[in-house]
């Protein structure tokens, strides 16, 4: 399976689960008394900084990855330089870190996903969405054609693998009320996120969960012919894959707002110089010079965003909505709660 296989994915979306959330809650507590761990993680090589650079740390969701394209792009054409910043960019030995690293004030910035932030405001973790790298969903409900499933309809007396409780299976519930089915009438398997393997060994018959950019190449690449069910065209609402937090008390610091401008110049020169790029992350990352992730570099760039200013409000609040519906949250608290847009200087 893709990068997250080969780098223990299982954590990297458990985040999402309320019940972790809530342990975090109460490590933060504890950090915030005194404890000063340090996250345990590689930061990535970067060139040295003038000495008048601010200096900016980043907090990736997990291992370097396609997904993070236009923040090494920002960072190879001098964007970074030119917006007078030092950024550190660290990828988490435990994806579960970063929220709280940030809300204890030990980052600026860190990446997460637009359904986590609804469980952290709920938790009452101080941290606020600034920006947006990838602003499409990269979920799909898969399967593969020898499984006979053509039509929603089809999964009725099947089972569907996930790994996210909570999340993935409301996810599901929606797709097959939408399309006339019972959820009742399926069968949720946790599948521990062996998505692929689960499903082409017949475990299940579908998986949620699955990547638009990795699982379904990585099924095409095993001779498998992919039938995939978007879950923004069965009654889900769409969200921002890939977003930027920062801590609610430094939120409007201008340093940020740097950032995300050259994270606009960075989006702007790989759409440019996309082969180029590739060039450069390959060169720095070797382990990842194989099919499935050049793949999935040139599929991912139309799934950045063009401006990582830009939120969406209908697009948060209707997921808000979603989330405490299915129960997944408690309160409803108003956007700015969670999520802001700053303005470029």
């Amino acid at each position: 399976m893709a990068w997250r296989a080969a780098n223990l994915t299982t954590a990297a979306r458990a985040g999402a689960l309320a019940a972790s959330l809530q342990q975090e809650v109460l490590l933060l507590r504890r950090f915030l008394l005194g404890f000063a761990a340090v996250l345990v993680a590689a930061p990535i090589a970067m060139p040295k900084a003038h000495a008048a650079d601010q200096k900016l740390t980043v907090l990736l969701d997990w291992f370097v990855n396609p997904d993070h394209a236009t923040i090494l792009s920002a960072e190879y054409s001098g964007a970074f330089k030119r917006h007078g910043l030092d950024v550190k960019i660290i990828a988490p030995a435990d994806p579960s870190l970063p929220p709280r690293q940030i809300a204890a004030g030990q980052a600026d910035l860190a990446l997460t996903y637009q359904p986590q932030l609804y469980l952290m405001a709920d938790q009452g973790l101080p941290v606020v969405r600034v920006g947006t790298v990838i602003n499409k969903p990269l979920n799909v409900l898969a399967t593969i054609s020898d499984s006979g499933i053509k039509t929603m309809k089809d999964f009725k007396g099947k089972k569907i693998g996930f790994s996210v409780a909570g999340l993935d299976d409301s996810v599901v519930d929606t797709m097959l009320e939408y399309a006339g089915v019972s959820p009742k009438d399926v069968t949720l398997v946790n599948v521990n996120f062996a998505l692929v393997t689960a499903l082409t060994s017949h475990q299940v018959d579908g998986v949620i969960g699955a990547y638009r950019n990795f699982e379904v190449n990585e099924l095409k690449g095993m001779g498998k012919t992919p039938v995939t069910f978007t879950p923004e065209d069965y009654g889900v609402p769409p969200d921002d894959e890939l977003v930027f937090i920062a801590n609610k008390k430094e939120a409007h610091d201008p340093k940020i707002t740097a950032f995300l401008e050259a994270l606009q110049e960075g989006t702007t020169y790989l759409e440019a110089h996309p082969d180029e790029m590739w060039a450069a992350f390959i060169k720095q990352h070797p382990d990842l010079n194989n099919k499935l992730n050049k793949t999935a570099w040139y599929q991912t760039l139309s799934y950045f965003a063009k401006n990582p200013f830009t939120l969406d409000q209908k697009r948060y609040t209707d997921y808000e909505k979603f989330m405490y519906d299915h129960k997944l949250i408690k309160t409803q608290p108003p956007l700015s709660d969670y999520a802001i847009e700053l303005k470029a200087s």
